[in-house]
């Protein structure tokens, strides 16, 4: 039994090696990406606070004006030392001052350090004519393997005598022997934060799924976020009232950070504000309003939803370990860049073992 468990362990690792170390790699780069982005390129995504940014609509009016396009949506920044993104109805990105309104950089998101890391990361890169991404099953594949190989990899420990006496590590061992070594103990320890990286990471793809799974461990169903009823206006789709519309929409949140804010682009939608609510690990409060005069239309609040509702809500903040300052952010690295040791590692034990 022991032997076909250990062939199975190797058969995945030959299946999906490849794609797991990339996996692994763009992972841990992700977690630093958008860092690492700002620390090399500044002058595109940084500015000198200088007191309070300019209304909603004067930033609105002036990126407008500069590109000849419609703002779709924007994504304010609360530290004053970051410049703010907004996407334009053509599909491109600006980079913007908003104490200026003054445009630092017009960019294509995926050509970004960070949005082509994480392209690799979700969907290898890969997309055809009809804008679909295919290979992103396979990148959830790929995940399901590595679940599945941390656990069959704890089989492999936990069934033989003298397990506990397997977990200590000789740092003055033979090369090999101290990479085995190395590769049972931390498989064995990180087993859990692993399986729940892999977990989430399949979530984004195979939503529904997952989503049961969720469900089946929390016994409550994950809520539905309610969508307002489109309005009755039919006139020319321009936000007016954006500055009504904020102040109305943080006076039903007023303890809620502003996320982002999606502009209504055909008749009768709202503007929609994405809010983060004290208790909520992530931006899932909404408010919407009228764009004409800047009305509440509607609200949830994400702080409030049930168990299931809130675990399914956390695995974005737990899959790229954003939950609990930087000390954990690194470790989180660490663990991301374990399952190309492991594979790495692996392959190394069976090519010494056949061809000594």
């Amino acid at each position: 039994m022991k032997l076909w468990v250990r062939r199975l362990h190797l058969i995945l690792a030959l299946a999906c090696g490849l794609f797991i170390i990339c996996l692994s790699i763009t992972g841990a780069l992700l977690i630093y990406a958008k860092d690492i982005q700002t620390l090399v390129q500044p002058e595109k995504w940084t500015i000198k606070p200088q007191g309070s940014p300019l209304p909603l609509s004067s930033i609105v009016n002036s990126l407008e004006s500069q590109t000849g396009k419609k703002i779709e949506l924007l994504m304010p920044e609360s530290n004053p030392e970051l410049a703010w993104q907004a996407k334009l109805n053509n599909g491109e990105y600006v980079s913007v001052n908003p104490n200026s309104a003054e445009i630092l950089h017009i960019y294509d998101y995926y050509s970004t350090f960070y949005g082509f890391t994480m392209a690799i990361h979700r969907w290898l890169l890969y997309q055809d004519g009809d804008n679909e991404r295919p290979l992103r099953n396979w990148v959830s594949v790929s995940a399901l393997v590595l679940l599945l190989e941390v656990i069959v990899g704890f089989y492999l420990w936990v069934k033989p005598k003298n397990r506990i006496k397997r977990l200590a590590i000789k740092r003055r061992a033979k090369f090999r022997i101290l990479m085995y070594q190395l590769h049972t103990v931390l498989g064995v320890y990180l087993a859990i934060p692993l399986i729940l990286i892999a977990f989430s990471g399949m979530a984004f793809n195979w939503k529904g799924a997952t989503q049961q799974v969720v469900e089946a461990v929390t016994f409550s169903e994950v809520e539905t976020r309610p969508v307002p009823e489109p309005l009755t206006y039919d006139t020319n789709i321009t936000p007016v009232a954006i500055d009504d519309a904020y102040q109305n929409a943080m006076e039903v949140f007023p303890n809620a950070s502003l996320f982002r804010i999606y502009f209504p682009q055909n008749s009768g939608e709202h503007i929609g504000f994405r809010m983060q609510n004290p208790g909520e690990s992530h931006a899932y409060s909404w408010v919407w309003t009228n764009p004409q005069n800047g009305e509440i239309t509607g609200y949830y609040d994400a702080s409030k939803a049930n168990i299931a509702t809130q675990v399914w809500n956390f695995k974005y903040k737990f899959h790229i370990g954003d939950f609990a300052g930087p000390l954990l952010e690194f470790i989180w690295l660490f663990i991301a860049l374990l399952p190309a040791f492991f594979t790495i590692t692996g392959f190394y034990f069976w090519y010494k073992r056949h061809y000594k």
